[in-house]
């Protein structure tokens, strides 16, 4: 059979799982049952998933949990998160345990401003050119008014237009940036309506307009967390060792790009879990973050540490443009679920949250970094993995489990371990 189709599309779910069956595993049941495993018994709920996006054959499943015990703004929160990797949850909960006894977290929305750009090509006067648009800016705003009529209503709506130059960049180039406020949508659909709108109105013989869509990066749509606490009760050993560890590991992530990068990734890990939770787009918070890491031209940590007259500070500032309406936020059963557990925050709430997320994930990779080391904790949350791989029974399991509870976990070492204890039975 041939590996390209057309109509692929027009194909029920069926006959799609059929097609990829035949062209690539030749004909295997196996691969069949370990699609039709992860079908959803309810047909409605099945239904909805099958509708989310183009091709769908099954669901593919990520572990969705909870983190307790996190204070924020001197509200206690259980934190929903999805993620696969293991020792993320783990770390974030006793990371909120333990700044819980001490203040917990603040949190703070410095603004919310989004963005959005008609990109456009333009040869003739740039005097004539800002002309035009002085005399059109007011019809611009109007052309949108049936699509920012609801916006508005909710506080939202366009902040302003403005024509800037970008020809030192690109030859002929110049754009409209136009802001945003969305409340509490993201606001995708929305800012890309309103720009198309004012493209279309703005568009004549001797400007070209190549597209008009929304900014993922938001650095006016912007949040800070932070936790502080005297040295003395940060560590229960040498604490003003540790704090000045902790600054120092901040301080190389800024001055060393190929350390802040997976200082930062960990922060993602914080910060995507709960984003993935909540139905918003992670994609986008990945690439508006890592743009803000950069924004000094260098790529640096999203977090800092200080140490001042014996107080230990802890904090970060990241750009976050989430929504708490519309996209999956209500219509993923689980996404709903998770908003009602935080007690279906405002989107200037959830920002406080995910950033907190993100910090205190950050607070547990370099508290671990820089006094017992990243793996210890790491592969002792992997042990359980590497056990199932090897098909261990349960009574198999729990002895590993023993064995290792004050040894090195590695992946050789549990293997060895398992193949002498069956060897001996």
């Amino acid at each position: 059979m041939s590996k390209t189709v057309s109509g692929f599309s027009k194909l029920n779910k069926v006959e799609k799982m059929d097609w990829l069956i035949a062209n690539f595993f030749n004909n295997d049941k196996k691969t069949e049952h370990v699609l039709k495993q992860y079908w959803n018994d309810n047909n409605i709920l099945q239904d909805l998933h099958d509708d989310f996006i183009e091709n769908t054959i099954s669901n593919f499943y990520l572990p969705f949990a909870i983190a307790p015990n996190f204070l924020i703004n001197e509200k206690p929160y259980t934190i929903p998160m999805v993620i696969e990797e293991s020792s993320v949850v783990a770390a974030a909960s006793l990371v909120a345990k333990f700044w819980s006894t001490r203040g917990g977290f603040k949190a703070i929305v410095i603004s919310t401003v989004k963005i959005g750009q008609v990109h456009f090509m333009y040869e003739g006067d740039k005097n004539k050119l800002q002309q035009y648009f002085s005399a059109i800016k007011f019809q611009l705003l109007k052309v949108t008014e049936a699509i920012t009529q609801n916006m508005k209503k909710r506080g939202g709506g366009i902040l302003d237009i403005e024509l800037r130059d970008k020809t030192k960049e690109l030859d002929n180039y110049y754009q409209l940036h136009v802001t945003f406020e969305t409340a509490d949508s993201m606001g995708a659909n929305f800012i890309n309506s309103c720009l198309e709108a004012i493209a279309n109105e703005f568009e004549k013989d001797d400007i070209q307009i190549v597209m008009s869509i929304l900014s993922n990066y938001v650095p006016e749509c912007l949040v800070r967390a932070e936790v502080s606490c005297k040295v003395e009760e940060l560590y229960a050993e040498n604490s003003e060792l540790f704090a000045q560890k902790f600054v120092q590991a901040v301080q190389i992530a800024n001055a060393e790009p190929h350390r802040a990068v997976t200082h930062n990734k960990g922060v993602m890990n914080g910060v995507d879990a709960v984003v993935l939770a909540t139905g918003n787009d992670f994609r986008a918070i990945e690439a508006g973050a890592h743009a803000y890491a950069s924004k000094s031209g260098k790529y640096k940590s999203l977090t800092n540490a200080t140490i001042e007259n014996g107080v230990f500070k802890f904090w970060i500032e990241i750009p976050l443009a989430l929504g708490t309406v519309g996209g999956l936020t209500k219509l993923h059963p689980l996404s709903k679920l998770s908003l009602e557990l935080l007690g279906n925050p405002s989107a200037k709430e959830l920002m406080g949250i995910v950033a907190v997320a993100g910090l205190a994930q950050n607070f547990a990779a370099l508290r671990a970094l820089t006094t017992t080391g990243i793996q210890k904790g790491h592969m002792k949350m992997h042990l359980t993995n590497i056990i199932k791989q090897l098909g261990a029974s349960e009574e198999e399991k729990q002895f590993l489990i023993d064995y290792f509870e004050h040894k090195t976990v590695t992946h050789n070492a549990v293997v060895e371990a398992y193949n002498k204890l069956v060897g001996d039975k």
